[in-house]
């Protein structure tokens, strides 16, 4: 078995790392996020120019129809930008739609995602902030025609750009039973989004209100009496999808953490020569190659070996959440006082990874998933 990247694959990592270097600088990323607009519109219409917003998306409708590990390529390079696009958003909703919609439904859509025009996210937590059926009290009622939402959602990536939400709604029953996964445009009379205030200011979240929200039948995607089985496989495809991007993040930061001790002069040495600048770079680096190795060994299980693909994304995440809160905190004490504050990037990065590390469960939350997949 080769465990490396294809020729294709380094291409296209080099692409990407060389195009966000120019595009999405830190003083760019900086600009778009002091300033009122909440993402960069120039850079995500360049995206789609260069295909990567159908990536993973069928060529019949539009897209490249490669696999999650290129997409997982890409990932990496935007987190280690910090590129201010709703990029992870709209691939975890497109996926949601290209793995359970209709074919109807998926040349409604997916098209229209391929080429740019329309940004997505995914709407699944609520107060209790967890992402698992007991906790998914939004209300879905058949009105005859369609289906009637009623109830908000929590915590919403890149509300205020999304043209089009993936809800989870209860149609009836308890826990796992009586979920269904809706396509709601945004313009949708009764639909509210209103910005919550988070940690990571490169992306925003927000509050997703459903007032007698009308969907027509066709916009339901799955199964109606219990779609959770089908969600949940959607939802170890998106682990793995931040995974790749906490990935990213973690590399840029030993990158600087390197690049700073090499620098920094005091009492006439870098401080990379000491011991413990030496021994925390060197337990950065093992922390991010292994969760770079579980999250592309997490994404090749995903169509290789579907019975495995559960449990390898629920430690990707696992082990990615840990390493990018870890990496990135010891690249702040890396540069000392400065780390701290605003003017270097340290910030940011600590920032995205508390946000990724909370996104679809933190590494304690996954574990338990691990524990529980595990054969007995």
């Amino acid at each position: 078995m080769n465990f490396g990247f294809t020729e294709e694959q380094e291409l296209l990592r080099k692409t990407a790392r060389d195009f966000l270097s120019e595009r999405a600088s830190s003083a760019r990323v900086r600009e778009v996020m002091e300033g009122p607009q909440t993402h960069d519109a120039a850079l995500w219409t360049r995206l789609a120019e260069l295909g990567w917003t159908g990536l993973t998306l069928p060529e019949s409708h539009g897209g490249a129809g490669l696999s999650l590990i290129e997409l997982c390529i890409v990932l990496e390079e935007l987190g280690r930008a910090l590129a201010p696009v709703p990029f992870l958003p709209t691939a975890i909703a497109a996926t949601a739609i290209a793995e359970l919609g209709s074919a109807a439904q998926q040349a409604q859509w997916l098209p229209e995602i391929a080429a740019g025009r329309c940004i997505a996210s995914i709407a699944i937590a609520e107060e209790r902030g967890r992402d698992e059926p007991a906790a998914i009290a939004l209300r879905a009622t058949p009105n005859g025609e369609g289906w009637c939402l009623d109830g908000r959602k929590l915590f919403v990536p890149d509300p205020q750009a999304a043209d089009l939400f993936v809800v989870v709604a209860r149609t009836g029953g308890e826990a796992a039973q009586g979920l269904g996964l809706f396509v709601v445009p945004a313009a949708t009379p009764g639909l509210r989004v209103e910005p919550l205030r988070g940690m990571d200011l490169l992306r925003p979240l927000g509050q997703v209100a459903f007032e007698s929200v009308a969907v027509p039948a066709a916009n339901l995607l799955a199964d109606e009496v219990d779609a959770w089985p089908a969600i949940a496989g959607v939802l170890d495809l998106a682990r793995v999808m931040i995974s790749a991007e906490m990935v990213g993040g973690a590399d840029k930061c030993l990158e600087d953490s390197v690049k700073h001790a090499a620098e920094r002069v005091q009492f006439g040495k870098p401080i990379g020569v000491h011991q413990a600048i030496k021994h925390k770079c060197a337990d950065m680096l093992f922390q991010l190659e292994s969760a770079r190795s579980l999250t592309y060994y997490a994404a090749w299980a995903a169509r290789a070996e579907p019975e495995e693909a559960p449990l390898m994304a629920a430690m990707a995440k696992a082990y990615a959440s840990d390493a990018y809160r870890h990496v990135s905190a010891e690249n702040i004490q890396i540069h000392g006082g400065v780390g701290f504050t605003w003017e270097y990037d340290c910030h940011l990065y600590f920032k995205r990874a508390k946000s990724d590390e909370a996104w679809l469960g933190d590494g304690i939350l996954n574990r338990e998933r691990v524990a529980a997949l595990l054969p007995v």
